[in-house]
């Protein structure tokens, strides 16, 4: 039996109820669910586990889909609506995790009757009330639930003030200089002689690259320093309190203990020596590529005497051109969108043995592309791609998954909300969409794949979740990949010897970078741990302290900074997991094609779910435990 997908309203007035009445029919079978098998003391434990896992797939579902449509929705009433269903399916999840009989319930099930799955979705499942608190005192319970609710008010309320917080910048046109021709041509003056930039990506990131204007380049990166500030000032001190208070209720040490028992890293401690082994695996190398930033950046200001971060891109861009021959303004002509989306599908279903085909499906905007994901001529998933920029919309770049996937019961499905340019695009791009286009496949094959909803997709450690993505970034960076799809205007592929330099360029500033992220990954962590009174100077000092590119001076980074609600003081992520991604792409030995070696990589990692434990997973694949030398190598440009 073909299993189908979702359909959404075609009447606009039918939008509401979609994103009101479904998770409301969802929980309400959850809870029928729940109700059974508080009452199925006859039911064999296999049975129970059964009945357990259906109801978490309706949670997770009844919540996914208003979440997609709260970011992406083009009305505000729709997105209003689906945000307050979020808070809805939240509020009514905290209070399962506390139903001490839905715990007993699941106590009592004997482990040795279950398999290996099975034990697994048990062993989980009874952590997790564990770490709502359902054993605790009733006031105390009733404090934690008060505070996860509270917890879910604010981080929606984060993230809506930077998803509406866009920011504009009227410049006089001739400030213009060393923009790309048709940003040019987009951008024409008014009848002031001034022209109209805005925060959104496809103009704040040519003009932080190519703006020859220094002045220019640090007011419109101050002015999207300032995103979502002031609004976003109380509403994330508040969330620091709330979080270090549930920590502290239910016996952790701080909050990063508490978001780390579940994932690879395991403590707060041991975030610490993490980021200090970044510190000193880069710091040397940073301190040279920034002194031949400052020195770039003396040719065009004498005076200079530190390089800002709003200097960054266009010093780095500068020397590649110079140093390096390699030109972003060349590079970018070879990437029009409408090739780039193509060949992003064709590489990734030749990689892992899947067919793209497009649906005509309508779906809550016309820029959306949706796609059924075939293998063997069976579709096993849809994918949505929602990849320009609007008003209302998610302004950065994520992956939202929609639809639980389970093998034979449910197709996985999930979208990408991204914003890039309708025409020639950023190489950084381009990067980006095989990065986030990592976490779709790996949606998609983990649910289709997947036995139980518990286990399906991305629910695994969520410093493992990364390493898909950044593993996959690599093939936006073959002179082969890239000459199947890329284009200049006379219909010319990239050049390979320019892809080489590319490559040869992009390892100068790569120490600079991670002390960029481990800058991100420091105030992430100390601002939840550390529960500074001033966000702001708290702020300045982790990124002044930890790279030598200085912060913009009293820019409110921390108010824009969406990754504090659903990462939590846990950024490290990214560069842990880029440990195990540069791991993993060594097994490719340079042949990023290999079908033996992405058929292994399919089969171990993407289509195992969460299965395995992330270290199991990788070890299988690799032969071997996962280690550092490949990012040390990488570091080091190697």
């Amino acid at each position: 039996m073909s299993l189908e997908p979702l359909s959404f309203p075609t009447r606009h007035d039918d939008w509401v109820t979609y994103v009101t009445g479904k998770p409301a029919a969802r929980l309400a079978e959850a809870d029928d669910l729940d109700n059974q098998l508080k009452a199925g003391s006859d039911l064999s434990a296999s049975e129970r586990i059964a009945l357990w896992d259906e109801a978490v797939r309706l949670y997770t579902d009844a919540a996914t889909e208003p979440y997609l449509l709260a970011y992406a929705h083009p009305d505000a009433a729709i997105r209003d609506a689906a945000e307050e269903t979020v808070q809805k399916v939240e509020a009514q999840a905290t209070a399962r995790g506390l139903d001490r009989d839905l715990y007993d319930a699941l106590a009592a099930i004997d482990p040795d009757a279950l398999d290996r799955d099975e034990q697994r979705i048990l062993e989980r499942a009874l952590r997790d009330f564990r770490r709502s608190g359902v054993d605790r005192d009733e006031a105390t319970r009733e404090r934690l639930r008060a505070l996860a609710d509270r917890d879910s008010e604010l981080s929606i309320e984060f993230s809506r003030n930077i998803r509406d917080g866009k920011r504009e910048i009227r410049v006089a046109a001739d400030r213009l200089a060393g923009l790309p021709d048709d940003f040019l041509a987009s951008h024409p003056a008014d009848e002031e002689g001034l022209v109209t930039l805005t925060t959104e990506y496809p103009d704040l990131m040519p003009v932080r690259e190519y703006a020859t204007d220094r002045e220019l380049r640090t007011e419109l990166v101050a002015t999207y320093g300032d995103l979502a500030w002031p609004e976003n000032d109380t509403v994330l001190s508040e969330l620091l309190s709330v979080r270090a208070e549930r920590a502290e209720l239910l016996g952790y040490g701080d909050w990063a203990d508490y978001e780390t028992e579940t994932r690879m890293i395991g403590s707060s401690s041991a975030i610490r020596t993490f980021l200090d082994d970044l510190d000193v695996a880069s710091r040397a190398a940073a301190d040279q590529e920034y002194d031949r930033l400052l020195t770039r950046l003396r040719q065009d200001a004498p005076d200079a005497d530190a390089v800002l971060i709003s200097d960054y891109w266009y010093l780095l861009g500068a020397l590649k051109r110079d140093d390096y021959s390699v030109d972003a303004q060349e590079v970018r002509g070879y990437f029009p969108f409408e090739r780039v989306l193509p060949g992003v599908l064709e590489v990734t279903g030749r990689l892992l043995g899947l067919t793209y085909q497009e649906s005509p499906e309508t779906t809550w905007h016309e820029d959306v592309r949706s796609y059924d994901v075939l293998r063997d001529g069976d579709r096993i998933g849809r994918i949505h791609l929602d990849l320009h920029p609007r008003e209302g919309k998610y302004n950065h770049a994520a992956c939202f998954g929609m639809i639980t996937g389970v093998a034979g019961k449910f197709l996985p499905e999930g979208t990408l909300l991204c914003n890039f340019s309708r025409g020639l695009m950023e190489h950084d791009e381009v990067v980006t969409f095989f990065h986030e286009f990592g976490h779709l496949v790996h949606l998609i094959l983990g649910g289709a794949h997947a036995r139980f909803a518990s286990l399906s997709g991305l629910e695994t450690e969520w410093d493992f979740v990364e390493a898909p993505s950044q593993l996959l970034e690599e093939w936006a960076w073959d002179p082969d990949v890239l000459a199947g799809f890329t284009a200049d205007a006379e219909g010319n592929p990239i050049p390979r010897d320019l892809v080489e330099r590319m490559r040869v360029a992009d390892a100068f500033g790569r120490a600079l970078e991670v002390r960029r992220q481990l800058g991100h990954a420091q105030t992430s962590y100390h601002l939840h741990v550390d529960r500074p009174a001033d966000l702001l100077e708290a702020t300045e000092h982790w990124y002044s302290v930890t790279s030598p590119v200085r912060p913009l001076r009293g820019s409110h980074t921390y108010a824009g900074f969406g990754h504090l609600t659903g990462y939590g003081a846990c950024y490290y992520t990214y560069q842990w997991s880029l440990v195990i991604a540069r791991d993993l792409l060594s097994a490719f030995d340079g042949d990023l094609m290999n079908p033996t070696v992405a058929a292994r990589y399919r089969q171990e990692i993407l289509e195992r779910g969460a299965s395995r434990d992330a270290g199991d997973m990788v070890e299988s694949f690799l032969g071997r435990p996962y280690s550092f030398d490949s990012y040390r190598a990488w570091l080091a440009g190697e």
